[in-house]
């Protein structure tokens, strides 16, 4: 695309959130695990209760996601700009479709996990397309793995829409918020312990002083926004 694109005299471009008044760019990580020998599908149910058409595996690894979703998101949605993509309006149609809460649900898009119609697979829709595949990757799949291990139940799915879910029902549902920043998000990395025993101890420090370093240089630039709001007032 971007070959064609400058073939025209143009670029194209997968920036998270390129225009304030547009939804954005993800890039979501859709998966299932396989047995090796036979290939059958250890997500895929037909006889699921909670009517998402996965197995209790599948549910486990969704737990051990959520678990760690925080600091998964350093990693995952990576830059400043990744931040400005994961809110609920801002797009010309009302609702971007985007992330915001921690939690899961059957083919809904205002969970940060969803499982499609038809079930047999999840989607992470946190990532954008400027994470690292191979780093991204390995951190979802520990993440998930651990819940397997471990039998993290993910709860009931929600099939409500959760953008319009109020602060106190939000709490009673037991749904936090994605990290709203990249400053947020290196916390909860550093905080967590998945990250170390992925990357290792030295890799884990320097990926999270390379981005907190990324957030401080952010801190100091002054945006056009700024500048149009504040300039005159004073």
């Amino acid at each position: 695309m971007q070959e064609l694109a400058h073939q025209r005299g143009f670029f194209a471009s997968f920036m998270p959130k390129p225009f304030s008044d547009r939804a954005g760019s993800g890039a979501h990580y859709n998966m299932s695990l396989a047995d090796l020998e036979s290939g059958e599908n250890l997500f895929e149910s037909d006889s699921d209760p909670r009517g998402c058409g996965i197995t209790e595996l599948g549910y486990w690894f969704i737990g051990g996601i959520l678990k760690h979703l925080p600091a998964l998101s350093a990693v995952i949605s990576p830059t400043v700009n990744s931040y400005k993509r994961l809110i609920k309006e801002g797009s010309m149609s009302g609702f971007t479709w985007a992330p915001v809460f921690a939690c899961f649900g059957n083919n809904n898009r205002t969970n940060s996990i969803r499982v499609p119609l038809g079930g047999g697979r999840v989607e992470l829709r946190a990532a954008d397309i400027s994470n690292n595949p191979y780093l991204g990757g390995a951190m979802v799949l520990a993440a998930g793995l651990e819940g397997i291990r471990e039998k993290i139940d993910p709860g009931a799915p929600h099939t409500e829409n959760m953008y319009l879910k109020s602060e106190s029902e939000l709490q009673q549902l037991g749904v936090s918020y994605l990290p709203r920043s990249l400053a947020e998000a290196v916390d909860a990395f550093e905080a967590d312990d998945l990250g170390r025993e992925v990357m290792g101890e030295l890799m884990a420090k320097t990926y999270a002083d390379f981005k907190r370093a990324e957030w401080d240089e952010y801190l100091t630039h002054v945006s056009d926004w700024e500048v149009s709001r504040y300039l005159k007032l004073w």
